[in-house]
């Protein structure tokens, strides 16, 4: 995990204090930030290091599976179960489990899963063998939990089950500081990769990166980087052979402008939406852009009937 911002530095203060106890890690993070990065590093540096971590991305994975996945099954329990399945929380005995976009896990498996959590056995499906299980739990999501409880898609006992520390895992327009740091990291992976012997980023594309949204974290900057290099033909990266899409962004105006003949409450709906857009409709920093609480901005968001579509275009996507 690369950074020597602020923002990283306590979340790698925090991550150390965490990671010793048994405690369930609940974290946060938009798309791309690293949230598995942070949860290898919170297992690697626990007592259960030289136990299993076994990963499962509960959004990977059809609605009608996941439960076998999690908890495995008996040998005809249902058509297809040719064999006895061992499932993923009784491989991760004695280590770690990581299930990741816990915000989409089916509704009648949280039930499950709390109760796991609670008594610590549970049976396969078809099986009256009863498992006993010791693991330490680790989630990660990037949906707002707060957002899923209200919506009813979050049982509130497991919200409050998994969340007994939250690490958030800040997005990249937080620690532009870093992006010099994590340019030379890329620059020298991807050098060694495809054999190419660029020395530098020029600073004209380091005012470029900085003054990006990075919708995608690190990983769209990562991208970003393997594409200079194989597409540059000197030295030193330039603005030139960044992909269009970071150009564009950079270059754009970004400024909010009040077009004419509009009331005063059509002017708030287009700044709070911009603003949302912005952030990739993270409701925190938004708030703070804004100068308001964050239940304001829910409210006001209400009024307006400003919704995030983003979770029901997915859901139809996967339909």
């Amino acid at each position: 995990v690369i950074g020597q911002s602020s923002a990283m530095t306590a979340l790698f203060e925090l991550v150390e204090s965490v990671a010793a106890s048994d405690a369930n890690i609940l974290i946060q993070g938009e798309n791309g930030t690293g949230k598995e990065l942070i949860a290898n590093a919170i297992h690697y540096n626990s007592h259960r290091a030289s136990g299993p971590f076994i990963k499962i991305n509960c959004a990977s994975i059809p609605r009608d599976l996941i439960e076998s996945e999690l908890f495995g099954y008996k040998k005809g329990a249902f058509t297809g179960a040719a064999a006895d399945k061992i499932g993923l929380v009784e491989m991760a005995e004695g280590g770690s489990l990581l299930l990741d976009e816990i915000g989409e896990m089916p509704a009648y498996l949280q039930t499950k899963l709390l109760r796991v959590l609670q008594e610590r056995e549970y049976r396969p499906i078809g099986s009256d063998r009863v498992v006993a299980v010791d693991f330490r739990l680790i989630c990660a999501t990037n949906v707002d939990l707060e957002v899923a409880l209200r919506d009813g898609r979050l049982r509130e006992d497991l919200y409050f089950r998994i969340n007994t520390i939250a690490v958030r895992v800040p997005p990249l327009r937080e620690r532009t500081e870093d992006i010099p740091l994590l340019c030379n990291h890329f620059l020298s992976k991807f050098n060694q990769r495809y054999e190419k012997s660029i020395r530098s980023v020029s600073p004209s594309v380091y005012h470029l990166l900085i003054r990006n949204r990075w919708a995608g974290n690190v990983r769209e900057l990562e991208n970003a980087i393997e594409r200079a290099v194989l597409v540059c033909k000197t030295g030193e990266i330039t603005p030139a052979d960044l992909p269009d899409s970071v150009r564009d962004s950079a270059a754009s105006a970004r400024e909010f402008t009040i077009p004419p003949h509009r009331t005063l409450a059509e002017i708030e709906r287009m700044a709070i939406l911009q603003t949302l857009q912005r952030t990739n409709w993270n409701k925190q920093e938004a708030a703070q852009i804004l100068g308001l609480y964050r239940p304001t901005l829910y409210s006001k968001m209400k009024k307006h009937e400003i919704r995030d579509n983003r979770a029901s275009r997915r859901a139809a996507a996967r339909r």
